[in-house]
């Protein structure tokens, strides 16, 4: 990292110009249209609910007919784009270590029969609770988490996944080029704490370790209360024959009588959830089988062994009787600052749904209907940037509260507050798109006549799995004798 930018990020507003000139450099075609379409979501009064209304905002200087071209024919280009990203300052924990949190949402599109690559998403709460796949298109995040409670993460990639994406797989990829980049960044340097990977119970956490052994990260993530884990070989005794095993006992997280003694135990009162008591135990890792993600892996599969945490509180602020929490650290020889940080640093994670939240209600990031995936990836990195923008511009924005609403201190001024400032904001900053050129509105589709090209219909992406196949039999050819009398 240069002097020059060291000295650059002192200034908010420089910092906040210099990334927005950043991001005008990425964009390769459509760049004009493109930059004020962003600018539009952030100054737009209220939530963002269609495209049309964002042309109507006095920052978007085109018509709605250019903004639809720039999404349908523009071109970002998203690897500079990504190295702009991990550039910018980043939150940390009280350590000073990073931690990253990843996690699935989806952009559902139900009716969108000619949109390709569409994929069974699941909801949760839909309905009369109920779990619903609803076609659509998933999106898995990254993002950097604060210390302590807050609403303010910060995004650094989004990828959808295509049909037939592993989710582990992909985002393990998506993990390791994301790491690498912030080390090229100098975020993180040799001596520097490991940085912490958090994960929920989606997703296979000792799999994901295993992919990133190489990388100095941690993977923290949540576990079903009905897994069975392994301990590991005790000694062998002197003078036993045969065949060493490669799995010790059995801990079983829903039998109290197979967990022994816990290598540490920490009691930590807290506000919301009252007393929280956590218990670790050593050295515990999954028994693998060759089969689902591990098919192709030859030879003998890999021992994975980590630190499993189990949290338990002694209510919950709605009133719902609490359930244990089952972790598992990559780490092992946990003591118990380490236990109290990992399960804090788990809470951390659902600050990300803040951030969904926020993309999806009030930045309107699933409202356009937009009909192919690279447009919607095209909209994506907008929004990303639109909210990179956002809390580059915290430190610089004034709390414009509604009448009704309580003040708010300086830092701790919500992502929605921050954006009721940025028109304000704005001007000061740097606005390097042009001005449009005048011109004539094209006339369209003359009155009266049909479209005559028709858009391709496609299917949802279903995984089908295998089974036994049915074998026909061969009809036979002799003509069946014919009654009479």
């Amino acid at each position: 990292m240069s002097l020059l930018h060291h000295v650059v990020r002192q200034d908010p507003f420089a910092e906040l110009s210099c990334f927005r000139g950043e991001f005008y450099s990425c964009l390769t075609r459509r760049a004009d249209a493109l930059f004020e379409l962003a600018d539009a979501v952030l100054c737009a009064d209220g939530p963002v609910r269609s495209l049309v209304e964002l042309s109507l905002v006095g920052e978007h200087r085109r018509g709605h007919g250019g903004l639809y071209d720039a999404l349908s024919a523009g071109r970002v280009d998203v690897a500079r784009l990504r190295r702009a990203l991990a550039t910018v300052p980043l939150p940390r924990a009280a350590d000073g270590r990073l931690v990253l949190a990843a996690d699935l949402t989806c952009w559902l599109r139900p009716s969108a029969h000619t949109s390709p690559q569409r994929i069974l998403c699941h909801t949760y709460g839909r309905g009369k609770d109920q779990h619903i796949p609803v076609p659509g298109w998933p999106y898995s995040v990254i993002c950097a988490l604060e210390t302590g409670r807050s609403s303010w993460t910060a995004p650094l990639d989004a990828l959808r996944l295509a049909p037939g994406d592993d989710a582990a797989t992909v985002t393990a990829g998506q993990m390791r080029e994301l790491v690498e980049r912030l080390v090229s960044a100098g975020q993180w340097t040799d001596g520097d704490p490991e940085i912490l990977i958090v994960v929920d119970a989606g997703y296979d956490v000792p799999r994901l370790a295993f992919l990133l052994k190489d990388l100095p990260v941690q993977v923290l993530g949540r576990m079903r209360s009905d897994r069975v884990l392994r301990r590991a070989v005790p000694p062998r005794e002197p003078g036993v024959r045969g065949r060493p095993p490669r799995h010790g006992g059995e801990f079983v997280f829903g039998d109290p009588a197979t967990w022994g003694t816990p290598e540490a135990q920490t009691v930590t009162a807290t506000r919301l959830y009252g007393t929280a008591t956590a218990r670790a135990w050593d050295r515990l890792h999954p028994r693998l089988t060759h089969r689902s993600a591990w098919t192709s892996q030859l030879g003998a599969l890999p021992v994975i062994e980590g630190t499993v945490i189990r949290l338990q509180v002694e209510h919950l602020p709605s009133g719902a009787t609490p359930k244990p929490v089952w972790l598992w650290w990559s780490g092992t020889d946990a003591t118990t600052a380490d236990v109290d940080r990992l399960w804090q640093a788990f809470l951390r994670r659902f600050d990300i749904e803040h951030t969904f939240r926020l993309f999806k209600q009030t930045l309107g990031w699933t409202c356009p209907k937009i009909r192919t995936p690279e447009a919607a990836d095209r909209w994506t990195w907008l929004i990303v940037v639109a909210f990179t923008q956002l809390r580059l511009a915290r430190p610089l924005a004034a709390d414009l509260r509604r009448p009704w609403e309580k003040p708010t201190p300086p830092d701790r001024l919500t992502p929605a507050r921050v954006r009721r400032d940025f028109r304000h904001l704005r001007p000061k900053a740097a606005c390097p798109a042009g001005a449009p050129k005048s011109s004539r509105p094209g006339p369209g589709r003359p009155p009266g006549r049909r479209n005559n090209q028709p858009t391709a219909r496609y299917d949802v992406h279903t995984v089908r799995k295998p089974g036994p196949t049915k074998r026909r039999t061969k009809k036979s050819t002799t003509p069946r004798p014919r009654r009479t009398g």
